[in-house]
């Protein structure tokens, strides 16, 4: 009996990895299909109730998708505008920065001579050396990313066109999935859609509301410590919150990099890197929890480890849909009864997780004492 039960067990976890491994291997060979499939998923989230608002005021599905995508369009390509050209403001005055930069860069280097004992030139030789190693490689790296700009341009012209047709079909599809699974109860898989909606259109709408406000913070602070083109850097560090814990991180080396090459002391980048700080500990601590809320709860560590597989998988593109995908998977984990477990897994701990034995006893004495009393 027990060889048999070991057998059984062991068969199924051969079934689930080797289900696992075939679902990533379609994944990373199918990914220039699947990854416009989703972002065209997101983005037909975000303008449906657009979509649904213009369909109320009497105007046809067809045309109410088209005007809804047609104006999702000009949003970004309106912001898109504006970082381009601000860019090309910058990019104006690149002699000047440069100049600033190479001194910066001369005072590090006679700096780490002082402190490795070593001479500036042979620190630029060994630099120049790792160069030469580093530039064999580039012949490939330059055809690889030749090719990932190849297909992003073809998925910039085929989302668009799936999320027309996901607006228009989106009847179509809901019937679809209510044939998929006949088994299952009309009412359990409308329930559902209705959550994987709300959790995707939270989630956006919550990302949208925090890179807002993040990057009203961060310009105030730029602008405070008196950094050209404090705008231009506020929200391009606010755009990269799109990454969750290490986004204004990142968007803060920019600044900090620009701050050390235009200003006369070095304290201004490290303030901007403070700032920026402050925001993120702001960001992560109470805007995004009091957005958000409990509609998205994820547990942080499975969070960062979806952002890892996601980048492996589908690089730049998959960190960015990491979080929505983990977000809707931990929705059908909590319909199915037997992925009920995993849901839990992917959900964020509650507060009787987090206690100490100590606390727990201090909880239960107090639980004792309040029973007694009653």
């Amino acid at each position: 009996m027990k060889n048999t039960v070991k057998k059984n067990i062991s068969s199924d976890i051969a079934s689930s990895l080797l289900m696992l491994v075939l679902i990533v291997f379609i994944c990373y060979t199918l990914q220039s299909v699947i990854v416009p499939i989703l972002f065209s998923i997101i983005f037909s989230v975000l303008l449906y109730p657009l979509c649904r608002r213009l369909e109320n005021k009497g105007m046809a599905r067809s045309w109410a998708s088209i005007t809804s995508l047609i104006l999702g369009v000009l949003v970004i390509l309106g912001i898109g505008y504006l970082l381009v050209s601000q860019t090309i403001n910058i990019g104006n005055n690149a002699a000047d920065i440069a100049s600033k930069i190479q001194g910066v860069a001369d005072k590090l280097l006679d700096w780490l001579s002082d402190k490795l004992h070593v001479s500036s030139y042979e620190l630029v030789s060994q630099g120049k050396e790792k160069l030469s190693d580093s530039m064999s490689d580039m012949g490939s790296y330059l055809t690889r990313t030749l090719s990932s700009i190849g297909n992003s341009l073809s998925s910039a012209i085929l989302v668009p066109i799936m999320v027309f047709f996901f607006l228009y079909y989106r009847v179509f599809f809901r019937d679809f999935c209510f044939r998929a699974f006949s088994s299952t109860p009309k009412a359990v898989i409308e329930e559902g859609l209705e959550k994987i909606y709300f959790v995707l259109k939270s989630y956006l709408v919550g990302l949208v509301t925090v890179m807002g406000i993040v990057a009203v913070l961060n310009t105030i602070g730029l602008y405070i410590l008196g950094i050209e083109y404090a705008w231009f850097f506020g929200i391009l560090a606010a755009l990269l919150t799109i990454f969750p814990y290490i986004g204004i991180f990142i968007g803060s080396i920019i600044p900090a990099f620009f701050a050390l090459a235009t200003k006369d002391s070095g304290w201004y980048a490290v303030g901007v890197i403070i700032w920026f700080q402050i925001v993120q500990t702001l960001e992560g601590n109470f805007i995004t929890p009091n957005i958000v809320g409990g509609k998205v709860s994820l547990n942080p560590l499975v969070s960062l480890l979806s952002l890892f597989l996601g980048g492996m998988l589908f690089g730049l593109m998959g960190m960015i849909l990491a979080l929505p995908l983990l977000a809707m998977l931990k929705v059908i984990f909590d319909i199915i009864p037997q992925t009920q477990p995993y849901g839990f897994l992917l959900s964020e701990p509650d507060k009787a997780h987090l206690l100490t034995a100590r606390q727990k006893k201090k909880a239960e004495k107090k639980k004792e004492e309040n029973d007694g009393g009653e």
